[in-house]
C-alpha cells in the first residue's frame, strides 16, 4: 500500500461531489426494460466499432438531486454479464444490501456485457464439447496429454468458427477501450468503477490506459495481472485449499452443517476417490471427480453457501448417492466459452509439454493435497494448451500512473483471489489504498458489511480509507 502524498490528498478535495445533472447521453438510446427485481431498469446497445456492439443496462439514481455520476460495474468472470446482474436487482453486486443504499441514491448504476459476453454482439459461441468429462485436466500419460491438447485445439477452432473473426479481439486490454466508449457515450467527464474479481483486471486495464478518466475505482477481489501465470496458479491453489479447510473447521460448530459429526476432509477425500464418479439423475451419467471438485468450489467461495455445500457432499456420499448438489454448472453454462476464450487471451497456457505439465501437477498437489482437482486458474490455463488463438494480453509488468487514488480490496480467506494478489496490484497502482477483509469468502463486497460501508464512503467522497484499514 502506498501512502497518499499531500498533492493527492489536496486533489481529492477537488472531486465533483455536488450534484451533477444527469447526462443527456447523446450516444445511448435508453429504453425501459423493467423486471420484477428492477422496475426502473433501462437498457440499450452501444456500437463501439464496426462489428462490436455492447449491451448496457442502467438503474437510474433514486435521488437525482444529489446525483454524483455514473457507476460502471463488472460482476466478474471473465464472461460475467453486468446486464443480467442488474436485471435481478443488482444482487450479484450486493446492491440489495443496506450499506449500498447511498450508491443507489447517488449514482446511475451501469451494468454492461463486455465484448464477446452475454447480449453483446458478436457473442463468443462455442460447441457443446468445450467441456468433455472424458477429457480430464490432469492427464496422467503422454498419450492422454496429446489427446487433451488436441481436444483443446479442436474446441478452440469450433469457437472461432462459430464466433467469427472477433474471437481474437475479446481480450481485456481491448475491452478496456469499450469502457472508454461507454464513458464518452454517457457524456461523463470521468468514470466511477466498481469491479469484483475479473472486474478488477478489467478496471485496472482501463486505469492503465486512461488514468485521467478515473474519478473513483474499487477493485475488490483483486487480480494482479503482472504475476507470471504459474505463480498465480499456485497462489490460487493454496487459497482454495485454505477455504476447504475453513469449511471443514466451520462444520463442527454449525447446526446448519449436514456433515456435522464427520471428518469433513476425510469425507471429501473419499468422495473424490469414488470409483467411476457419482451418479447424477439430472445429467443421466456419472459425474467425475474433477467435476465434483468444480461443483464444490462453486459453493465454497461464499460462506453463505456452505450449508448447501454440506448437503451436496452428504447427498453425494449417501447410501444411494446422487451428485445433484455438486454439478459443475460453471462448465455446463453457455458463458463458459467466453470464460475460456478471454482467459486464454489474458493468461495463456501455463506449460509447453507433457513433462512441463506433470511438474506443475506435482506442485499443485503438494500445495493443495485435498482440493487440487479444481481451481480457476488451473481450469483456465490448462484449457489454453493447444488453443488456436494466440494470447493478446498475457501477464506483464503493470503500472498505473496519474489516476485519482484507487481502492484495492483483498481478503485474508478468499479462495479465488488471494490477498497476496491485492497487495501486488496495490503496489502496481500509484497512490492506491489497500483495504483488507479479515473475513471469509470471495470479495469483501459480497461478504462484509464493513467493506461495503468503506467502499460506499469512498465512491461518494473520493477519499480512500486510512493506511492499514482492516475490516474484521
Amino acid at each position: 500500500m502506498k501512502t497518499k502524498t499531500l498533492a493527492a490528498v489536496t486533489a481529492l478535495t477537488l472531486l465533483p461531489l455536488s450534484a451533477l445533472p444527469a447526462s443527456a447521453a447523446p450516444g445511448i438510446d435508453w429504453k425501459p426494460c423493467a423486471t420484477d427485481y428492477a422496475p426502473t431498469l433501462e437498457c440499450a446497445d452501444l456500437r463501439v466499432s464496426g462489428t462490436i456492439t455492447i449491451a448496457l443496462a442502467k438503474l437510474p439514481a433514486t435521488d437525482p438531486a444529489r446525483r454524483v455520476g455514473s457507476l460502471l460495474t463488472n460482476p466478474g468472470g471473465p464472461g460475467g454479464s453486468g446486464v443480467t446482474v442488474l436485471k435481478y436487482g443488482g444482487q450479484g453486486m450486493a446492491l440489495d444490501k443496506p450499506e449500498m443504499t447511498e450508491v443507489r441514491q447517488r449514482f446511475d448504476v451501469i451494468g454492461f456485457d463486455p465484448r464477446g459476453v452475454g447480449a453483446s454482439r458478436p457473442a463468443v459461441t462455442c460447441g457443446p464439447t468445450l467441456h468433455d468429462p472424458a477429457i480430464g485436466n490432469f492427464p496422467q500419460s503422454r498419450a492422454e496429454y496429446e489427446r487433451f491438447v488436441a481436444h483443446n485445439r479442436a474446441s478452440g477452432e469450433e469457437c472461432l468458427k462459430r464466433t467469427g473473426p472477433e474471437l481474437p479481439h475479446v481480450d481485456t486490454w481491448s475491452a478496456a477501450d469499450d469502457i472508454e466508449s461507454i464513458r464518452v457515450a454517457l457524456g461523463e467527464p470521468k468514470i466511477n468503477w466498481l469491479g469484483v474479481s475479473y472486474g478488477t483486471e478489467l478496471g485496472a486495464a482501463y486505469a492503465e490506459k486512461y488514468p485521467k478518466r478515473v474519478r473513483t475505482m474499487v477493485l475488490d477481489g483483486a487480480i494482479d495481472h503482472s504475476l507470471p501465470t504459474r505463480r498465480a496458479i499456485l497462489d490460487e491453489a493454496i487459497a482454495t485449499e485454505g477455504a476447504l479447510k475453513d469449511f471443514a473447521e466451520w462444520c463442527p460448530t454449525s447446526d446448519e452443517c449436514a456433515l456435522r459429526g464427520k471428518d469433513v476432509l476425510a469425507t471429501y477425500d473419499a468422495l473424490m476417490a469414488t470409483p467411476g464418479g457419482v451418479p447424477s439423475k439430472e445429467l443421466g451419467r456419472n459425474v467425475t471427480a474433477e467435476e465434483l471438485a468444480t461443483g464444490v468450489y462453486g459453493w465454497l467461495i461464499l460462506p453463505m453457501f456452505w450449508p448447501e455445500l454440506s448437503k451436496g457432499i452428504a447427498a453425494a456420499t449417501a447410501g444411494k448417492p446422487d451428485a445433484y448438489g455438486l454439478l459443475p454448472y460453471a462448465q455446463l453454462d453457455p458463458s463458459y466459452g467466453a470464460y475460456r476464450s478471454i482467459g486464454c487471451h489474458d493468461f495463456g497456457p501455463a506449460f509447453t509439454s507433457y513433462t512441463d505439465m506433470r511438474v506443475m501437477q506435482g506442485l499443485v498437489k503438494t500445495v493443495a493435497p485435498h482440493s487440487w482437482r479444481y481451481s480457476e486458474f488451473w481450469d483456465i490455463t490448462s484449457g489454453c494448451a493447444g488453443w488456436p488463438v494466440a494470447p493478446a494480453y498475457p501477464p506483464r509488468p503493470q503500472k498505473v500512473r496519474g489516476a485519482a487514488p484507487i481502492l484495492v480490496v483483498g481478503g485474508e480467506h478468499d479462495p479465488a483471489t488471494p490477498l497476496v494478489w491485492a497487495k501486488g496490484l496495490a503496489r502496481n497502482i500509484e497512490n492506491s489504498a489497500l483495504l483488507v477483509n479479515a473475513g471469509y469468502g470471495h470479495t469483501g463486497l459480497l461478504n462484509s458489511a464493513c467493506v461495503r460501508t468503506e467502499e460506499v464512503k469512498y465512491l461518494v467522497s473520493g477519499v480512500t480509507p486510512g493506511p492499514g484499514k482492516v475490516c474484521r
